[in-house]
């Protein structure tokens, strides 16, 4: 039976917004912070009912084509995370290029897929509108279009106020906030409004956790597929599109074969298209990055999870399944992140969730490696499994489900340890660093001529006859 994993769009734009929120660097709630301010402007500005409704759910998706362009960002950033909150906080370094020529693809990408997705949720045409003109400005100086007055809706300059407002404030004060938003006055938004927006900024500031009471928009209460978050975030990353899917099919069946019930089997998939959440926050460098990473950004890592827990909180309705993806990095070692759990406090579902995420990623190609073979995946969990860090019969779980593989409890630690003797396998660890024979002698203090047979029964025992390959076995089995 398929199971549902659909949400009601106001829970997928909420999702949509603190995604938007992250990849952008700012605070998790403050697209919601900004709707507010945006719905108050367009209430004293005396648009009707259905126009502040508009607004509000323009400002929370604003953002939302945001992780399309992250790798062109990235290219002219340096780090598209903490560069578009240098832009959106007017602290660019002095010196900064930021032509036109450059930011106009990206603005126009940013635009056509934030577009897109209010279409795919089925939101109204003006929300869908304003979010291809958001980026436009009063005088015609915006992007993509430079369009100008009176083909901007006005909704955007509610949504753009709204945004620079709550975004200055924070980084510089009110006062400079204010300052900065006057400056551009009858350039980015009309004069009318800036002044508007004075008369109440302290006000509406202060009384922003309270939100006004917004024009119910029946399309909200619609329900749509969960996929399109997990869609949206692995935009970020070509070469991750589909992950999310794939684990959360993945999961679900391994949930089956291991006898969970079904509304276990049901929290284990949705929890796989929400697990990616927090990966947003994380600058494309890091991603793409093949070497050992800094202490610096494997902090950044470790706080993925931890974000994903916080879309709990952002839409409690979804608390239990965030809750679930959030463990996908644990071990039962306690060598995971970012709880630091072990095996006497992870379930079941979090086992299975994590050795699906695993199985899956492995089964995929990332800029620094090719896929590994279905067989080679499955090598590296029993490594894994015999080493403690992976439940045996999770693993088993989502092998089983992937294509029928098992393992038995023999294939493990003991048969591992009995392939590579310590000294096989320490030459094999100095040969995977590119180390010649003399090297790896002079290393473990031991002849070239006792490296040289060591090297040919460790191609033996591995069925290789080159360094390469036994370098890719040994990651494959985990002597690496």
């Amino acid at each position: 039976m398929q199971l549902d994993h659909t949400v009601t769009v106001e829970e997928a734009v909420q999702l949509l917004a603190m995604v938007g929120d992250l990849s952008m660097g700012q605070p998790t709630d403050g697209s919601i912070r900004s709707a507010r301010l945006a719905e108050r402007l367009a209430l004293a500005d005396g648009a009707e009912e259905g126009a502040c409704a508009h607004a509000r759910l323009v400002t929370l998706l604003r953002w939302s084509g945001c992780t399309a362009n992250a790798s062109g960002f990235s290219a002219l950033l340096g780090d598209d995370v903490g560069g578009r909150d240098a832009m959106l906080t007017h602290t660019l370094p002095p010196g900064t290029r930021m032509s036109f020529t450059s930011v106009a693809p990206l603005a126009r990408i940013h635009c056509e897929v934030s577009g897109a997705i209010a279409e795919a949720v089925g939101l109204p045409p003006e929300v869908e509108t304003g979010l291809r003109r958001v980026w436009e400005h009063h005088d015609g100086g915006g992007m993509p279009e430079r369009l100008a007055a009176p083909h901007i809706p006005r909704l955007v300059y509610y949504v753009n106020l709204g945004s620079d407002l709550e975004i200055l404030a924070r980084a510089h004060g009110i006062d400079e906030a204010l300052r900065l938003i006057a400056a551009r006055s009858d350039k980015k938004y009309p004069a009318a409004l800036v002044r508007l927006l004075a008369v109440h900024a302290r006000e509406w500031l202060d009384a922003n956790d309270a939100p006004p009471c917004p024009a119910p928009v029946p399309a909200l209460a619609a329900r749509v597929p969960l996929s399109i978050v997990a869609d949206m975030i692995e935009l970020k990353l070509p070469w991750l599109l589909g992950y999310s899917r794939r684990v959360a099919d993945l999961a679900e069946r391994a949930a089956l074969m291991a006898g969970l019930p079904p509304a276990q089997q049901h929290c284990l998939g949705r929890a796989a298209l929400l697990h990616g959440i927090g990966r947003a926050a994380v600058p494309n460098a890091i991603w793409q990055h093949s070497g050992k990473l800094g202490a610096a950004d494997w902090e950044k890592l470790r706080l993925v999870p931890y974000w994903t827990a916080r879309a709990g909180v952002q839409v409690p309705s979804l608390r239990a399944e965030a809750a679930l993806a959030s463990h996908v990095y644990e071990r039962l070692d306690g060598s995971g992140y970012y709880r630091d759990l072990d095996a006497d406090t992870l379930t079941m579902p979090q086992r299975i969730l994590a050795a699906a995420a695993a199985y899956a990623a492995l089964r995929m190609p990332r800029p620094w490696r090719p896929a590994f073979t279905a067989p080679e995946a499955a090598a590296v969990l029993a490594a894994e499994a015999a080493a403690g860090r992976f439940d045996l019969q999770a693993v088993n779980a989502a092998l089983g489900a992937a294509d029928g593989t098992r393992l038995d409890a023999g294939d493990t630690a003991a048969k591992r340890k009995s392939l590579l003797s310590e000294r096989e396998t320490a030459v094999l660890r100095r040969l995977s660093l590119g180390e010649s024979n003399k090297e790896v002698a002079r290393e473990l203090k031991i002849s070239p001529s006792t490296v040289r047979t060591h090297v040919e029964s460790i191609f033996r025992k591995l069925g290789c006859s080159t360094r390469t390959a036994a370098t890719l076995k040994g990651l494959t089995l985990g002597f690496i």
